[in-house]
Formats: structure tokens, C-alpha cells, sequence
């Protein structure tokens, strides 16, 4: 039975200010090596906060083993203060994997928990919900949690992405546009999308996953692909061809289509190359 597996933030939303402070004890020898007394005196966050913050860090793809990430080390040298929009589409990409990140995908997203669930499989049938709507459909899979708790599960994860209007703070991952808010509802339609430098890096990184070393693809197998670039980019299926066309546009793979079945041929040569190019893009 699917498991929420969103307990991690202990009600702490994510908070950029906050990332910021795990990020930059992970600069230091000991890291994230340390005792959680510790841990608060050196980033300034409370007892309750810390180990949250902490984690948070980990499900953005920005920390592993209590230190950086090279994807980490990346974003703190061209975006210090977590303010581009690369960086939020980059803590989004490695959420919308709940804490599992880029190991071999389930059969069903919501075994990795809600996040995944959210992302993966609740979007692609409802791109304009309520928070009840998100609450009672969960609910049918997460059934060993209360609808108190799953309200305040989701309400954690919909703060990522966007805030009331009569908040004065600005959500976490607002520049994406993933969620917007439309009068009393949530919606996908309005997804400021990245730049084909970091639609490349979320590329190679899947193709990574699942299809490892070789050299081409069907087309098929990346439009189709489970947990894949279209449910990430909040994007129909069919659009994808467009956004591989611009990849061929930079040489970072070819397309084969002159014969039935097409497919996909990698140019790339190191995915953190791209990260970097997505910043300067």
C-alpha cells in the first residue's frame, strides 16, 4: 500500500533563506557531518527547523551524503542566492521524485509517496483542481492517512510552488509557474518553461536512469517514458517533438526519422556542461 512519505518537512515549507543556510554548511569541512546542536549553531536554524531544512536539501538534489552535490556546487557559483528560475525548474525536477531521486521508476508513482503521486500521476488527469480535489483523490491511495493530514501534507507541497494572493512572501518556486493560481483554482496550464540547455540536462539524466549507457533511442521511449519530461515540464505528450527539435537545433542529440521507427541519437558528453550552459543561456 502507497505510503505519503511527506512527513519530512515537520510543517517547515521549503523556505529559499533557509536552503541557503543548509547549502553553505555543506561548504565547510565537516559538512552536514555534525551533531544537530551543532548544525544549529552554525546555520542559525532552530531545533525544529534543521533536520527539515536539512532534508529538504537532500529531495532538491542539492545534497547527498551531508555535502554538495556537484549539481549543488554548480548553482551556488551562478546562482548564489537561489534566485534564478533554472534553479527552482532544478529543485522541482528532483522533487517530483520524492526521496528516491533518479534510481529505476516504480509502476505506479505514488509508491515512491504524495510528491511523486502529485506530479506524476494526479496532473496528468487534473490540470485544474482544488485542494479537496487533490485531498479526495489521494485519499483513494494513501488511505492510511486522514484527510486532516493529507490537507496538510499537500498545502505543504503546493507552497513550493505558489502562495496565496494576500501573502506578502513569494513562493519558493514561483518562477517556474509549474502551479498558478486562477481565481479559486490551482492550475498546470501556465508553466514558464526552461530553456533547452536545462531540458537537455533533465534529459540526459532520465536517459541516465533508464536507458544507461546506449547511444539511441525510440522516439517513442522518451515520449513515453514513465516519470518522465513531459509530466515534469507540465507538458502534453505530443509536445515534446517540438522541444527535441530545439535539442537538435544545438547538436545535443540527432533525430532519425527518415525511416519508421525514429529515433534518438545522444550528442551530449557530460550533463553538468548543460546545467552550466542553462544559466548562461
Amino acid at each position: 500500500m502507497p505510503k505519503l512519505q511527506l512527513s519530512f518537512h515537520g510543517t517547515f515549507a521549503l523556505k529559499k533563506e533557509d536552503l541557503l543556510k543548509i547549502l553553505q554548511a555543506c561548504i565547510e569541512e565537516k559538512g552536514l557531518d555534525d551533531t544537530k546542536e551543532r548544525l544549529m549553531e552554525r546555520t542559525g536554524l532552530g531545533n525544529q527547523k534543521v533536520t527539515p531544512m536539512k532534508s529538504w536539501a537532500v529531495r532538491a538534489g542539492l545534497v547527498s551524503k551531508n555535502y554538495l552535490t556537484t549539481e549543488a556546487k554548480v548553482v551556488l557559483d551562478k546562482d548564489p542566492y537561489l534566485q534564478s528560475p533554472i534553479t527552482d525548474w532544478l529543485i522541482h525536477f528532483y522533487l517530483s521524485f520524492g526521496d528516491k531521486g533518479l534510481t529505476k521508476p516504480p509502476n505506479d508513482p505514488a509508491d515512491w509517496g504524495g510528491w511523486s503521486y502529485f506530479v506524476h500521476s494526479f496532473l496528468l488527469e487534473c490540470r485544474s483542481f482544488t485542494l479537496n480535489d487533490l485531498v479526495q483523490r489521494s485519499a483513494a491511495i494513501f488511505n492510511q492517512e486522514t484527510e486532516e493530514r493529507l490537507t496538510e501534507n499537500f498545502k505543504i507541497v503546493l507552497k513550493a510552488y505558489v502562495l496565496p494572493p494576500n501573502k506578502k512572501e513569494e513562493s519558493p518556486l514561483k518562477a517556474c509557474q509549474f502551479i498558478t493560481l486562477e481565481e479559486d483554482k490551482f492550475t498546470t496550464e501556465n508553466a514558464a518553461l526552461p530553456n533547452a540547455y536545462l531540458i537537455a540536462y533533465f534529459l540526459t539524466k532520465l536517459w541516465e536512469r533508464d536507458f544507461g549507457n546506449t547511444t539511441s533511442v525510440l522516439t517513442t521511449d522518451i515520449i513515453e517514458q514513465k516519470m518522465g519530461l513531459a509530466p515534469i515540464l507540465s507538458v502534453e505528450k505530443e509536445a515534446l517533438q517540438e522541444h527535441l527539435n530545439q535539442l537538435e537545433t544545438l547538436a545535443l542529440i540527432e533525430q532519425r526519422r527518415t525511416v519508421s521507427p525514429s529515433q534518438v541519437i545522444r550528442r551530449w558528453h557530460d550533463p553538468i556542461t548543460l546545467l552550466e550552459k542553462a544559466y548562461g543561456y
